[in-house]
């Protein structure tokens, strides 16, 4: 799997959302100033041919949906932003958003219960 553009990613977003549709259902969900149907066909190409989404054809019309569900690629997503910006070390990616975030007492502590949890949960 490869990481999504920008564009390709806001596509994929209101795919994830609307389940199936068309190109011109995909431009309405877009914020102003939207963009020209002809770039958003063009993207919605370039994410079938990556094997993103695929089509149902209705004579020279499709209705597109995703191949990819969306957890699938939030986790490749953030695996990579692990790896890439945190060492692969998921103790400093909170570790910085704790200190950017300037998170609280309760809010850490209920962090630190969430992970308790997951740790419990493990083989």
């Amino acid at each position: 799997m490869k990481e999504l553009t920008k564009a390709e990613d806001q596509i994929m977003q209101i795919l994830w959302t609307l389940e199936k549709g068309f190109v011109k259902d995909i431009v309405e969900q877009m914020p102003e100033p939207k963009p020209a149907y002809n770039t958003v066909s063009t993207i919605v190409r370039i994410l079938e041919k990556k094997g993103f989404i695929g089509y149902k054809a209705y004579g020279k019309t499709h209705e597109y949906f995703p191949l990819i569900p969306k957890e699938k690629y939030t986790r490749f997503y953030l695996n990579n932003m692990v790896k890439g910006y945190f060492n692969g070390s998921v103790q400093n990616l909170v570790s910085f958003f704790a200190k950017e975030n300037k998170m609280d007492v309760q809010d850490i502590d209920l962090l630190m219960k969430q992970l308790e949890e997951l740790k419990s949960k493990k083989p």
